[in-house]
């Protein structure tokens, strides 16, 4: 058996999660993920995929965020026909994620039409809402810790990630002639000490693991962080403005909701109306109810009072004329809306509205990837270009550190150092270069390991003729 791996993403950048791991001439790509940010790598999802999808036997998805699982719709409508292999709360989360894409893909492509600023004469979607729909019926749900036999060589064990709702740690056991080899992806791992999620499961052994490192070089200190909100929603309730906070539907909305609400409750903040202005994010806060056992939030969502997702002061907007009416605000309020890096979604028409308001504030609260319109924002650009119109920055800019749903590089050494016996190589993915680079650094003189930093569409052999 001569098992081979290929970076079609994940490398070098934090979006664009792909690796195509081949076994003889089986092929197995882990993760389907759209390319974001910077527009040098936004332009590769409109490449042609560096392989005939219809020759990849099966998908094995880690999580549902669009950055491992936006491709997919491109790689059915392109002549994949296998299995996607996901845990039950991602195959839920990923139908709501798709069809909100094709959405924004196809409104976009329409928008661009209309106002010209477009260099093709007629824009058109990189994938459609009908193109998400066709991947629904290749989605198998798996549960955690349960060994699925993919075929006689090859069997799949998924284990708890944190990150998000579902989100998963992927074990390979692969069972050659001579030998058997184990290969682990973390995908995205969580926090050790996240209020609503379970902490990522330890591995005891792998011989070769695929690490993310999108925290590889930084620390994020969750101590003060209700403090810093609740003095960031303050200062901007005492000028009399309107909070905004940029936030991903999937998990940062639902660990916003539960703070702010311990935040109200403790007299923190101000008691004035959280209005959550996504659809999506409505949709998968409803996840948590259904999927209840997958969080340790099971109590707080029986119990009158103590519900995050649910009180006097919580208003969902579905529709958009709700949507528009919220621009009439002139203060005493907090609105969250998508996307959480300000790339698309009902955020931008907030952002339009609100950033010329020197009373209004934007409050970040995650990582914003270079290129985004988020990063620029945080890094104090005057103007912020929105429907093709540049934008004053008056409002007050806030980040708020420590609400990541990623592991930083304590939790990530934390949890290496859980194996038993390291792996023979460590390839570090789905991180900026010199995280990668930096966390590289460190395994290498504090674990001794052979850590590789593999570039955009570099191949490994990994082993040949177990």
């Amino acid at each position: 058996m001569d098992v081979k791996i290929k970076f079609l993403g994940g490398a070098g950048t934090v979006t664009g999660s792909r690796f195509l791991l081949e076994i003889d001439r089986q092929k197995i790509l882990i993760d389907c993920g759209l390319f974001q940010g910077l527009k040098e790598y936004r332009l590769r999802n409109w490449d042609a995929f560096p392989i005939d999808p219809g020759v990849v036997d099966m998908v094995l998805l880690t999580h549902a965020h669009i950055d491992h699982s936006g491709y997919l719709p491109k790689l059915v409508k392109e002549g994949f026909k296998g299995p996607i292999y996901v845990t039950g709360p991602t195959m839920e989360l990923v139908k709501i994620l798709l069809l909100d894409a094709g959405k924004l893909q196809e409104e976009e492509a329409l928008y661009a039409a209309k106002k010209g600023y477009s260099k093709h004469p007629k824009p058109q979607p990189l994938f459609s809402i009908e193109d998400a729909e066709k991947v629904f019926p290749l989605l198998t749900p798996i549960e955690f810790e349960e060994e699925i036999v993919l075929d006689r060589r090859v069997s799949l064990t998924a284990y708890t990630a944190g990150h998000i709702l579902g989100a998963a740690i992927l074990k390979l056991k692969l069972t050659g002639d001579q030998q058997e080899k184990k290969l682990v992806f973390s995908g995205d791992l969580g926090r050790f000490n996240d209020p609503i999620l379970y902490p990522p499961s330890k591995v005891p052994f792998c011989d070769v693991l695929f690490l993310e490192s999108t925290y590889g070089n930084r620390i994020n200190d969750s101590s003060d962080l209700e403090k810093k909100l609740a003095k960031a929603i303050r200062e901007t309730y005492y000028k009399g403005g309107v909070s905004v906070i940029p936030s991903f539907a999937v998990g940062r909305t639902q660990m916003i909701l539960y703070y702010l609400h311990r935040l109200q409750e403790k007299g923190l903040i101000p008691d004035i109306p959280i209005y959550v202005d996504s659809p999506m994010a409505i949709d998968v806060t409803a996840l948590y109810k259904k999927f209840h056992h997958y969080h340790h939030l099971g109590a707080y969502l029986e119990e009158k009072g103590s519900n995050p997702f649910q009180h006097k002061n919580l208003h969902y907007y579905q529709n958009q004329e709700d949507s528009m009416s919220l621009n009439d605000l002139k203060g005493d309020a907090i609105i969250i809306s998508a996307s959480g890096m300000a790339t698309g979604g009902r955020i931008l028409h907030h952002l339009y509205h609100r950033l010329p308001n020197e009373n209004d504030s934007i409050i970040f609260v995650g990582y914003q990837s270079e290129g985004t319109r988020g990063r620029k924002i945080l890094d104090g650009e005057k103007t912020s270009r929105i429907y093709g119109i540049d934008v004053s920055v008056k409002a007050s800019v806030y980040f708020i550190d420590g609400l990541s749903a990623h592991a930083d590089q304590n939790e990530l050494l934390e949890w290496c150092e859980g194996f038993i016996s390291k792996p023979k190589y460590t390839f570090l993915i789905h991180g900026e270069k010199k995280a990668s680079m930096d966390l590289a650094d460190m395994l290498n003189k504090q674990l001794h390991w052979k850590v590789i930093v593999p570039e955009y569409l570099e191949s490994f052999s990994l082993f040949t003729g177990i």
